[in-house]
């Protein structure tokens, strides 16, 4: 029976409904329009992972305290900051099925609200003099600003290694959740030894995570036919980079000018998908996963049990499990 994020969240449920206000409350603004927008945002958020990385790991690495509440919420605002903003550099129009602040409310506001956002983050991690924590969460942008960049300058060369895709992906997505469960850790006054631990434990979820984001693109594991995007978009993902690797330069030529030209011809797009498949590409990708997947369950071997490590070793499960 597929594990559900309600029972997941069981050991923390009510931790996560007193962050929801508190988060709320981080938001508001005495400026109308400025509160509408929030509030629009707040609605309609996504799954709550990130907080619940958070509190989980507190949870597991000494108890859920005060700082932990505001490490959870300057995550979840400037996360949501960056969020706003790549809405507006991307020109998407839409946010988890939703209308985005900037199709609404054009790009200028999206623009002021996501630094209205940033600058919430940061007086709510000085204000409290949660310096550890800021440091935390601000290397975390830092890094995904940096991955966004190398992954859009490789782009244009479709020349991305393995080894820099790792590390793009690591910026892009894994320094994220590491961020959520370092800072979990850390609001908990856990040990510094305890604390790189799960520092190292939320980055290869965080890598597990992206690679399974990346073989949806190829319509694995049921969620309908291939859809390409990544391949339109011209992101070299692992399943791409294993695929044309396995090939001579001549092919290696051909599978490029196909990439490149697939944005204005979908047919390329199957093609590509059905090359990657038939070099294994897929195969490589899931085995690359399940060895960060493994990591990181390993990493929990070594916490004292309890319910939050078992909601912990959920979560993960959960993430490698998910089908959107």
């Amino acid at each position: 029976m597929p594990l559900k994020l309600k029972d997941i969240q069981a050991p923390v449920a009510s931790e996560m409904t007193e962050f929801e206000q508190k988060f709320r409350k981080s938001m508001r603004s005495n400026v109308m329009l400025l509160d509408k927008i929030t509030s629009y945002i707040v609605r309609r958020k996504g799954k709550q992972m990130r907080p619940l990385f958070v509190f989980l790991s507190a949870g597991a690495c000494g108890g859920i305290k005060e700082p932990t509440y505001r490490g959870a919420s300057l995550i979840e605002l400037l996360h949501t900051a960056t969020l706003v903003h790549d809405d507006v550099v991307d020109d998407s129009h839409y946010r988890r099925g939703f209308f985005s602040v900037n199709a609404l409310w054009k790009n200028k506001i999206a623009v002021l609200v996501g630094d209205f956002l940033l600058s919430r983050g940061l007086l709510l991690s000085l204000n409290n003099d949660d310096f550890d924590l800021l440091k935390i969460v601000s290397n975390a942008v830092k890094e995904m600003s940096e991955g966004e960049l190398l992954q859009m300058e490789k782009a244009r060369k479709l020349d991305i290694t393995e080894e820099v895709y790792y590390e793009i992906i690591r910026q892009k997505t894994a320094s994220l959740i590491t961020a959520c469960c370092r800072v979990g850790a850390s609001s908990a006054d856990a040990d510094a030894q305890t604390v790189d631990m799960m520092t190292e434990f939320g980055e290869n979820v965080g890598m597990a995570f992206q690679i399974k984001d990346d073989l949806f693109d190829y319509g694995t594991y049921e969620i309908g036919k291939p859809t390409g995007i990544d391949i339109k978009e011209k992101k070299m993902t692992l399943p791409l980079i294993y695929a044309l690797n396995q090939v001579g330069r001549s092919e290696k030529k051909r599978i490029k000018k196909m990439i490149k030209k697939s944005a204005d011809e979908p047919r390329y797009v199957s093609e590509v998908i059905d090359f990657v498949k038939a070099s294994g590409g897929i195969r490589y990708a899931t085995e690359v996963m399940e060895d960060y997947h493994a990591k990181a369950k390993a990493i929990l071997d070594q916490l004292p049990e309890s319910a939050y490590n078992t909601s912990l070793r959920q979560l993960v499960q959960f993430t490698i499990d998910r089908t959107k």
